[in-house]
């Protein structure tokens, strides 16, 4: 191979390059990146330890120094929450922080520590059989109930954190309050610091509701699932008749590496794992393509009846899918009316078991998805394609560029640049994307070869599909469902992450400007 390829080209170098050396000249450059990419990542981890350290140390530092250079009432803060904003006439805030500081410490001796203590096993005695005098007979009595120790534990370390946080910035508070008398500067009063959240600190007041909402439906939800994960709640450990506990990294490593053939957990997770993939990645770029152009045909000058072409497409958006969706199922069932014009029309002797087939299953899946899909990205790129400078075509006409190459150099590049978060989003949308695939596939058969303890599965099962059947089936497989979501995070982010610093939205953004 050329040695000029592993070395870095000048500009115009790279430009004297046909295309497939400045393809080899890319991918050779893209290797060599790597090790730099390796190294970069460490560094930036090893600075986000530091970082981290250097935080503790200072919040250590200035919780020790506040205490010896503080005043008595902040000192006296250190134990009564609120005391310094109370007497320095910030009553109301300092009330709500005495308040905060009771209710935990309520809290806490009549339950809390209860929770605590049952989190280590998530529960002791479940439902047992004892002696009813009155009844003359053994009877069934309650006892810990695991669901609740896990939900209550969870909440109660929650709780001890954000009281640990708000004891925080209690004293910070009482600091900025001292530096202020001693610099002959006078504290807010409570009435400056209300129109303070109206005005100047506005942007917290309209925060704190949608952060509240988030921590508390989406941000603990998540943890409690994480917890999950670590347990071994399924049918059989339901938390109530039989207690569930922690079993550390046991579910990980039945999914990652169980073998068998009744349980090979491993070898359908990495089936289901490829087509899922697969199919995000042709359901999200058929669309797009295939949605772009027919954008650019309906906004061809000459064409004729363009509302009448969008308001058809848009009809499929209408529809209910749910509605939709099993209809086309039905279409292609055994004894549907696909199979019954073809018998008919005498170029099959037998029904197609089209969903039955993997290969057949799998390809009409992604095609029924374009049909879905295209309308969605017609309408998206129809408001785009209208604001790209008509100026850039005609100067291309003028330098003798043909239709392809317009649209490669153009039309192309600006439609990527604008709708680059939403091929991302899009394409993560397809890898949960739960209707499609449930809806048209209701009548497939289970591969024998990836039926496990964990359910059955077929062959254009998606994990969300797969962790739907796992968490309703016979065995209410929690523990391992739980699992599949991490690893679904962890495809999500870690492609995420890659797609973002590599979209050109994100990294020329004046080129467009």
């Amino acid at each position: 191979m050329n040695r000029k390829f592993f070395k870095t080209l000048s500009t115009l170098e790279y430009l004297k390059l046909n295309r497939f050396e400045k393809f080899v000249y890319n991918l050779v450059m893209f290797f060599a990146r790597i090790p730099k990419m390796i190294l970069g990542l460490f560094i930036k981890i090893w600075n986000f330890i530091k970082a981290c350290g250097l935080f503790v140390a200072n919040e250590v530092k200035d919780f020790f120094m506040t205490f010896i250079k503080g005043t008595w009432v902040t000192r006296v803060s250190y134990l009564v929450m609120g005391f310094g904003n109370i007497w320095r006439l910030q009553v109301i805030k300092g009330l709500f922080f005495l308040a905060f500081e009771v209710i935990f410490f309520v809290y806490m001796k009549t339950t809390g520590f209860y929770w605590l203590g049952k989190y280590k096993t998530l529960g002791d005695v479940g439902m047992h059989r004892e002696y009813n005098e009155i009844y003359d007979s053994y009877i069934d009595v309650p006892g810990d109930d695991s669901f609740k120790v896990l939900l209550y534990g969870t909440l109660t370390i929650v709780f001890i954190l954000a009281f640990l946080y708000t004891w925080r910035q209690n004293i910070k508070q009482n600091r900025i309050m001292d530096e202020i008398v001693r610099s002959g500067k006078k504290v807010k009063s409570m009435k400056q610091e209300a129109k303070d959240l109206v005005d100047d600190q506005f942007h917290k007041t309209l925060l704190a509701l949608p952060v509240a909402g988030i921590t508390l439906f989406t941000v603990l939800p998540i943890i409690f699932m994480i917890l999950v994960a670590f347990t071994n709640y399924d049918g059989s450990h339901d938390g109530y008749a039989n207690l569930f506990t922690w079993v550390g990294w046991d579910n990980f490593n039945e999914l990652l590496h169980s073998a068998g053939t009744n349980n090979n957990l491993s070898y359908t997770f990495g089936e289901i794992l490829s087509w899922t993939l697969i199919w995000a990645f042709f359901a999200t770029f058929t669309n797009y393509f295939l949605g772009m152009i027919v954008a650019i045909m309906i906004n061809k000058a000459g064409i004729k009846f363009k509302k009448l072409w969008r308001g058809i497409l848009v009809l499929t958006i209408a529809i209910p899918q749910f509605v939709s969706l099993l209809y086309i199922s039905k279409l292609f069932s055994k004894s549907g009316i696909v199979n019954g014009m073809l018998i008919n029309w005498g170029l099959i002797q037998q029904p197609i078991e089209f969903w039955n087939n993997p290969t057949s299953a799998r390809i009409l899946v992604i095609l029924i998805n374009v049909w879905i899909g295209i309308p969605y990205l017609m309408l998206i790129a129809t408001g785009i394609l209208m604001n790209i400078p008509q100026d850039l075509y005609e100067s291309a006409k003028i330098d003798g560029a043909n239709v392809w190459q317009q649209y490669t150099r153009i039309t192309l590049p600006y439609m990527l640049f604008v709708t680059g978060p939403y091929l991302l989003t899009s394409f993560i949308n397809n890898i949960n994307n739960f209707n499609v695939i449930f809806l048209l596939t209701g009548e497939t058969v289970a591969n024998p070869k990836l039926n496990t303890s964990g359910g059955s599965a077929t062959d254009v099962d998606l994990l969300i599909t797969w962790l739907f059947k796992i968490t309703t089936g016979a065995t209410n497989n929690y523990k391992l469902a739980s699992v599949i979501g991490i690893m679904i995070f962890i495809v999500v982010a870690g492609l995420s992450l890659i797609a973002y610093n590599l979209m050109p939205s994100t990294k020329n953004e004046e080129d467009f400007s």
